[in-house]
């Protein structure tokens, strides 16, 4: 048994300009895709589902900053790779090494599948510092107390990710410029980097990212990628427009229909075997920041992962 309790299953997000005006029942049923929209409408309605605390109807239309709330007892988790590693230790902080098969946060199907659930289960309360995508391995900063976190998102860490990309990226730039909406794309939550800003463009944010090859060849190259900027997706986005799409990425690869059919169970063998990889090759392989406590300047470095390494060879 894990010496702390993480506690209940509590399912929690935020509409966001993505889903203002969409109905409740359409937003759970294209975010979380494990349950169909009458599925959806039926838990609604029983009230297991509520909006900033209050039961509402299956077509109450999400305003932005909404926040739905739902206790799930019945989730069957998907596979995960539990098997995190940890570089650094001390009374105050962590650093992981997070798989390349890990949700960070509770998302989803996923709860006990998580970075989360698994540190606090060993340590009890902790703050990951920063985000990784689910199938994004390396290195992230976990403070153990809420005054450590404080002090941290005060400070500035230097990351450094290591990508492999469609193509041969020869030249090394710096991409700064604008994350906007996808409004070509059928999903929603899609974003492409333009180098200057068009009009209309739905919320963008600025991105600032530096590029540098560290192994070219033509039909993989290796990218370092200095993101000045933390914004989500933005390294996988940014390659994609200059178009060096990182290699197994079902949603900024070559073709974000491999997304679609992996969220409704479609995904084929000759899918994947374009692909070329089972997870999208992106790595956070190095990490600086100062020491909450002590101020000193800490480095720590991953390793590109083997699965990764094999597409260059």
């Amino acid at each position: 048994m894990s010496p702390h309790d993480p506690g209940p299953r509590i399912v929690r997000c935020a509409a966001d300009w993505s889903s203002v005006s969409l109905p409740l029942v359409l937003f759970l049923a294209g975010r979380f895709t494990y349950r169909g929209v009458d599925e959806w409408r039926e838990r609604i309605l029983s009230g297991e589902i509520t909006v900033n605390g209050a039961k509402v109807s299956p077509e109450y239309p999400l305003a932005m900053h909404d926040v739905i709330e739902y206790r799930p007892e019945d989730i069957v988790e998907p596979e995960a790779d539990l098997e995190y590693g940890v570089v650094y230790e001390d009374e105050a902080l962590l650093i992981v090494d997070k798989p390349g098969n890990l949700c960070v946060h509770p998302s989803g199907p996923f709860f006990k599948h998580t970075l989360w659930y698994l540190l606090t289960a060993k340590y009890g309360e902790v703050h990951l510092l920063s985000r990784l995508d689910r199938e994004t391995s390396g290195l992230l900063a976990v403070a153990k107390e809420k005054s450590v976190a404080r002090r941290m998102s005060r400070s500035r860490a230097v990351k450094e990710y290591l990508a492999v990309v469609h193509g041969t990226f020869d030249r090394e730039t710096t991409a700064a410029g604008w994350l906007v909406a996808d409004t070509a794309s059928a999903i929603r939550k899609k974003r492409r980097f333009v180098a200057e800003l068009p009009a209309g463009a739905i919320r963008p944010e600025s991105a600032v990212t530096r590029l540098v090859p560290e192994r070219i060849g033509r039909e993989f190259s290796l990218v370092r990628a200095f993101p000045e900027t933390g914004r989500m997706h933005q390294i996988r986005a940014t390659l994609l427009s200059l178009g060096f799409p990182v290699a197994g990425d079902k949603l900024y690869g070559p073709d974000e229909l491999c997304y679609l059919k992996l969220r409704r169970g479609e995904l084929t063998d000759a899918d994947r075997a374009r692909l070329r990889i089972s997870r999208q090759a992106l790595h956070s392989a190095r990490l600086t920041l100062p020491h909450p406590l002590s101020g000193e300047e800490l480095r720590f470095g991953s390793p590109l992962p083997e699965e990764l390494v094999s597409l260059l060879s």
